[in-house]
């Protein structure tokens, strides 16, 4: 099999990557724009595998991605490529649907022409909106979307599932939770938190930081996408998530715990506009059909992620330069202490 990774040098979709390299026997083109988030380093160990390619490209560019597909005539896309950070969504929402609309659009129209086999669309819980205790949202939940962010990928989400209903482009969708893990761009919660506890510096807590996410280790949710890859019915919707649900707020208490740093660094700020309360996946549609569970637990998935980091300071000092450092003083700066 041969497989076109969009958005390949991320957080979630390098791991991907380097699962479907290490894994299986499937063959690899990654096409990424490299913009603030997509870092080469996360590829070093398949850098030289002769089953990996990189291609630098934006999935908006219609030329190149239809040459892209046409050349490689791939077995399946596995599309990651996205603006994926709610906060810069709010403060710039017109990238947001650019890439994560217009792109989509763009890989299922040359898709739809070169007759590719399957077609996955990666989205995220966000698409459900809040949910009141106890419910968990299936795939049948209607869409509730909250930002810019998350109404982009809905957007996305159904223009997907139209190609398959109108075109009867075999396209599946999943919809995943709380990512965390090695890697991850340190804008998100656990890997900002991790970064600035080293430092001893303030831990912003937006709000009263009692906002509930599922957590779900990567490599968890990157064999629940080979999952759907390969067992997943197409037209369907299948959720991914952690069967961990926990407030902002624990998260950040036991981060600081296992980094043996005081809960004083803990700074209560203004919340972000539009911020859902909670979310919560059932995955029980995977597993039933799949056999896939979460094998990660929160606690020891933490710990691995805070060691991780601890031994990659020099990965993290690189890709908090420059940009991140403006972004971070632009979306926290003016926020004060509650």
């Amino acid at each position: 099999m041969k497989i076109l990774v969009t958005g390949g040098a991320g957080f979630i979709g390098s791991a991907f990557v380097r699962m479907a390299i290490g894994q299986t026997d499937a063959g690899v083109v990654n096409l990424d724009k490299l913009t603030y988030a997509g870092n080469l380093e996360n590829l070093t160990e398949v850098e030289s595998n002769p089953r990996y390619r990189f291609v630098h490209g934006d999935i908006c560019d219609e030329q190149a991605v239809d040459s892209i597909v046409r050349d490689e005539q791939p077995d399946a896309i596995v599309h990651f490529a996205a603006e994926s950070h709610v906060d810069r969504s709010i403060l710039s929402p017109e990238p947001v649907i650019q890439t994560n609309f217009r792109g989509t659009f763009t890989l299922l129209e040359a898709a739809r022409r070169h007759r590719t086999p399957r077609f996955v669309h990666v989205s995220t819980d966000e698409v459900y909106g809040s949910l009141e205790a106890p419910l968990e949202a299936t795939e049948q939940f209607p869409l509730n979307a909250s930002s810019p962010y998350s109404a982009s990928k809905a957007g996305s989400d159904l223009l997907a599932r139209s190609y398959f209903v109108t075109y009867k482009l075999p396209v599946l969708i999943t919809r995943a939770s709380n990512n965390y893990g090695p890697y991850q761009f340190p804008e998100k919660l656990i890997p900002l938190m991790i970064a600035n506890a080293f430092e001893d510096r303030p831990l912003p807590v937006y709000g009263d930081g009692m906002q509930v996410r599922d957590w779900l280790y990567v490599d968890d949710h990157c064999r629940g996408i080979l999952a759907v890859l390969g067992k997943g019915r197409e037209g369907e919707i299948y959720n991914i998530g952690g069967n961990r649900s926990l407030p902002n707020l624990d998260v950040v208490q036991k981060l600081l715990a296992l980094t043996g740093k005081p809960e004083s660094l803990i700074r209560y700020v203004t919340d972000r506009p539009g911020h859902d309360r909670r979310y919560a996946l059932s995955s029980e549609k995977l597993m039933r059909e799949t056999e896939w569970q979460p094998v990660m637990d929160f606690e020891t998935g933490l710990a691995r992620t805070i060691e991780w980091y601890r031994a990659n300071a020099a990965w993290v000092a690189r890709v908090r330069s420059g940009e991140y450092r403006t972004y971070y003083e632009k979306n926290y700066g003016n926020r004060g202490s509650e």
